[in-house]
């Protein structure tokens, strides 16, 4: 099974809504509740991090009897260091996401830690690519 969104930047109002379209398929797969869990959070982090940076973004989602696969790509400015936005507490968010409530620095480190794999590709002034797999 295939599914695929986009996601406009600076679209908060939308933000989250591939991460709850997946929920529902996966409830509907009777997935374990604590792996949708982890999914949905790691795919939330994902998409708010485009919502919040970029200008544009897809999320490609792959589902089969044994895994889950979720890619989010992006067009945006890119992740210089990733090595330094995978540090807790790290974040080029701007004042007005900050303000909002988001911008913490804890989204990629939520994304590593809610996925059984996680590859990260990034170009500066290109976009980047986060691929993420969960297995059931």
């Amino acid at each position: 099974m295939k599914l695929t969104f986009t996601i406009q930047g600076g679209d908060f109002t939308n933000a989250g809504h591939p991460s709850s379209e997946v929920k529902k398929v996966l409830k509907q797969l009777v997935i374990d509740g604590k792996t949708i869990k982890n999914i949905v959070i790691a795919l939330y982090e994902a998409e708010v991090n485009v919502v919040a940076h970029a200008w544009k973004g897809t999320v490609t989602v792959e589902i089969d009897e044994k895994k889950i696969t979720m890619l989010v790509e992006d067009e945006g400015p890119g992740i210089p260091d990733i090595a330094l936005a995978m540090q807790a507490g790290y974040s080029t968010a701007s004042k007005k996401v900050r303000e909002m409530g988001f911008g913490a620095g804890m989204g990629l480190p939520n994304i590593k830690k809610n996925t059984d794999e996680l590859f990260i590709e990034s170009e500066v002034d290109k976009g980047t690519k986060v691929k993420m797999i969960n297995y059931f």
